[in-house]
């Protein structure tokens, strides 16, 4: 007579097809891990759904993650990505136990779902779905694996021979996928080599790295940010891996003649110095996504000139080693403002999540449609010939930086009566401040004082002693740009061009 199975003994069989079905996934994802370190491509399955995920983001719900995660919105990408997996994975593996073909198939959706991801990349080349492909099959046999141990204990749920087979078979999983990642890790040497490579280079340096005197106003952020804060917003989810001696620039499109560069020949040329605060689109009124650093390059608009730029060119069309692209203005490169191939920030090289080796720095242009980093083609173009990568997505196709100011301090917190210092940052790359201004709870505008001015292209900073009496209070913060404008008042959201609106801070007095 056949045995019936308890309702709690058939749960344990469901927990224990999850956990199969998990690890199945597990293993995959560690032989596509060893496999794009074998293959040398950055297209592991995490990296190719992540990717192709962020390729197609509307920009409302990448505002929505940079406003969550900030500058950690890849890492909390992966984090879900992952999470899915182990999801979509454990509902496998409980339907696997009965009927292997249902887990079966979810595992093929799964990885066709990657491999198809994979092949949309731009820096996926010929062999850039194998990892994906490698993965299913390797959680297809694993799955197969833990059905079979778990199929005896769907009828006899006290057959300790199964239970014991399943745990051994699962700590061995678990080991091996461990070991298999962490040898993939090992043999795609990319990252090791890189870091190896960017700690032997030699660079020409800055003849100071001490911020100009007089531009630190009292209680607000640094005005050189260190390259460890500076905020980093891109499309990469795997950041491209370049040694410099295999980096080269081709400079083609509607020019006189087509240039190659290596990265000695950049070296070769006269390098200059600059301090130049960047800016993110997605900054929100108050946000943290700017930076100020010490830039060091080769004037961009040397290299255009040696080119000859055709008469109807009036863009340029930038590739990332990873496909993305940006446009830019190609009279900003070509103007006073000392657009750069940076190749050092703050006396270092680039560390690599900032563009090792090479990037573009313009100043006053957003990020999105300039400062294309891991640079490896310039092609001189028009802006009616081409769609960038954002403006694809629905971001202006040109995007100069707004005016906009911020409180660092007393940036919200209670404070005592009497004088506080309020103190804080404005910018308008390549246009200049003249002037800040700050008022409590709607009331008159006060002029703050300003720090010193060495370049239009830097945030300026700024402080205003207040006198501040007991209660909460509401400051607010407003610049002018240098021919005496204010900025906008009025608010917007980043999309698609940068936000406006004045930052407002609550603060408790007493």
């Amino acid at each position: 007579m056949k045995q019936q199975a308890d309702p709690k003994a058939a749960g344990g069989t469901r927990w224990r097809g999850a956990a199969g079905g998990i690890l199945a996934a597990l293993a995959g994802l560690a032989v596509g891990s060893l496999a794009a370190g074998l293959l040398g491509t950055p297209q592991t399955p995490v990296v190719a759904i992540g990717s192709a995920f962020i390729d197609r983001v509307p920009p409302w719900l990448k505002d929505l993650a940079i406003s969550w995660f900030g500058t950690h919105d890849k890492t909390a990408l992966r984090v879900g990505i992952l999470i899915v997996i182990a999801v979509v994975a454990a509902v496998g593996g409980i339907l696997a136990v009965r009927r292997y073909w249902a887990g079966a198939l979810i595992t093929i959706v799964l990885s066709g779902i990657a491999v198809a991801a994979a092949f949309t990349r731009a820096d996926s080349g010929q062999t850039g779905f194998l990892p994906s492909a490698l993965a299913g099959i390797t959680a297809l046999l694993v799955l197969r694996l833990f059905s079979r141990r778990l199929e005896p204990l769907v009828n006899f749920p006290d057959d300790a021979v199964s239970r014991r087979g399943f745990l051994q078979l699962s700590g061995g999983v678990a080991i091996g996928s461990a070991a298999v990642a962490v040898l993939g890790k090992v043999v795609g040497g990319n990252r090791a080599a890189v870091a190896d490579a960017r700690k032997q280079l030699t660079l020409p340096q800055p003849p100071s790295l001490a911020p100009p005197a007089g531009v630190q106003a009292e209680g607000a952020v640094p005005w050189a940010t260190p390259n460890a804060n500076f905020y980093r917003i891109d499309t990469a989810l795997s950041v491209p891996q370049i040694v410099p001696a295999d980096w080269k620039l081709r400079i083609h499109g509607m020019v006189d003649r087509e240039i190659n560069l290596t990265f000695d020949d950049l070296l070769k040329r006269q390098v200059i110095h600059k301090w130049v605060t960047l800016t993110c689109v997605s900054n929100e009124v108050g946000g943290d996504l700017i930076g100020n650093a010490l830039w060091s390059g080769v004037v961009l608009k040397d290299l255009l000139e040696e080119a000859g730029p055709s008469k109807g060119a009036d863009a340029i069309q930038s590739s990332s080693q990873d496909g993305f692209t940006a446009g830019t203005p190609l009279p900003t490169l070509l103007d006073d403002r000392q657009a750069m191939l940076a190749f050092a920030m703050n006396g270092q090289p680039l560390p690599v999540e900032h563009g090792f080796p090479v990037r573009i720095v313009v100043p006053g242009l957003y990020g999105y449609v300039s400062a294309t980093k891991w640079l490896v083609d310039i092609e001189v173009t028009r802006f009616d010939k081409f769609d960038a990568y954002w403006t694809l997505r629905g971001w202006s196709a040109q995007g100069p930086i707004k005016l906009s100011s911020r409180i660092d301090t007393p940036g919200g917190k209670k404070v005592p009566a009497g004088p506080v210092t309020v103190a804080g940052v404005a910018w308008d790359q390549h246009v200049g401040v003249s002037k800040v201004e700050v008022r409590v709870d709607g009331g008159p505008w006060q002029q703050a004082t300003l720090a010193t001015d060495p370049s239009v292209d830097t945030w300026r900073q700024w402080h205003w002693t207040w006198n501040a009496p007991h209660g909460m209070h509401l400051l607010q913060v407003r610049a002018f740009d240098a021919q005496g404008n204010p900025q906008v008042e009025s608010s917007a959201d980043p999309a698609p061009n940068g936000a406006t609106g004045l930052h407002t801070v609550s603060v408790k007095v007493g």
